[in-house]
């Protein structure tokens, strides 16, 4: 079958490494399923993967991607879960397994034309959505709506300010909110994308560390270092940071200690999202027919060209890549 996958770690030069070429087929075992895979989408993850964080050599080769939608013989098209736990016998929040992992990690991913993954581990795809809108919606999305509605836990007319405005989870966190009656703000460095983000949904954007109106209920953090300072200065008292990642590093100048513990400001690790999360997002997609942003899609054989525009951050949204 043809994949796109991982055959030599990189860390400089992550796509020397790639190869879009045969792999052999996923071959049923008990607990899991092999479906065929409708449509896939890139995240960060698979240029990591690629400079051999989270992967080892002893796993290579290794598929890449961790968003899809697949065909299911009874349910038809559905959105796989991507989180795979690793303790036997877990039955918590997956997301909490020490041993958890995703697809393409341990466990072959979904840019390929067929993918293996444990019984259950799919949602129904919203009937509104075509499958590579819907195949964001296993990660970037499912990081979003944790970040919002389980984490952060705010409510209709609370403001929350989103750091960065392009990115997936961004996009994601901007829509979700909007629909949610909440008010969005975000920053971003170019005014384009600024004004994107106004078109989702945003009520305001702002430049990065620009100072706000007033003082923000939540801050959904993905950028890390550079703006870390901002964030926390953002917050009212008692508010609350929810970070899920740190694009520009997690070693900020200032840790803020003394504000974080005067104003009594909650900081908040958030990493994807349970399989129940993934429902409620699916049912809360369609009732609002919300759609995410799919700046281009790329037929499986050109996923290298479409990891390349990744690479080089030029890409508002999501980028799909279509399989069947």
């Amino acid at each position: 079958m043809l994949a796109a996958y991982v055959e030599t770690i990189h860390a400089e030069d992550p796509l020397r490494g790639l190869v879009v070429g045969e792999r052999p087929e996923p071959q049923e075992r008990p607990g899991w399923s092999v479906l065929p895979v409708v449509a896939a989408g890139l995240n960060h993850h698979d240029l990591w993967s690629l400079r051999g964080v989270g992967l080892g050599e002893d796993a290579l080769p290794m598929i890449l991607g961790c968003d899809g939608v697949a065909e299911h013989p009874e349910l038809g098209e559905v959105v796989l879960y991507p989180v795979v736990t690793g303790t036997p016998g877990w039955s918590g929040d997956s997301t909490l397994d020490p041993r958890r992992s995703l697809l393409s990690e341990h466990h072959q991913g979904t840019l390929a034309e067929y993918v293996r993954v444990p019984d259950g581990a799919w949602v129904p795809r919203p009937e509104h959505l075509d499958a590579v809108e819907a195949a964001a919606l296993s990660t970037a999305w499912l990081t979003a709506y944790r970040m919002l509605f389980v984490r952060a836990d705010v409510r209709p007319g609370d403001t929350v300010l989103v750091q960065g405005a392009a990115g997936g989870v961004a996009t994601a966190l901007i829509q979700l909110g909007a629909a949610a009656g909440l008010t969005v703000w975000v920053t971003g460095r170019e005014a384009g994308r600024r004004e994107r983000a106004l078109q989702l949904g945003a009520d305001a954007a702002f430049e990065p560390g620009e100072r706000l109106p007033r003082r923000v209920d939540a801050v959904l953090e993905s950028v890390g270092a550079a703006t870390w300072s901002h964030s926390v200065k953002a917050l009212r008292p008692g508010g609350t940071i929810v970070i899920c990642g740190a694009t520009s590093g997690d070693a900020p100048e200032r840790a803020e200690l003394t504000t974080i513990f005067f104003k009594q400001l909650r900081v908040l690790g958030s990493t994807m999202g349970t399989l129940e999360e993934l429902a409620a997002l699916c049912r809360f997609v369609s009732q609002r027919r919300l759609r995410p942003v799919v700046e281009a899609r790329f037929p499986l054989e050109r996923a290298g060209e479409a990891l390349e525009r990744l690479d080089r951050g030029d890409v508002v949204g999501k980028l799909g890549i279509t399989v069947r």
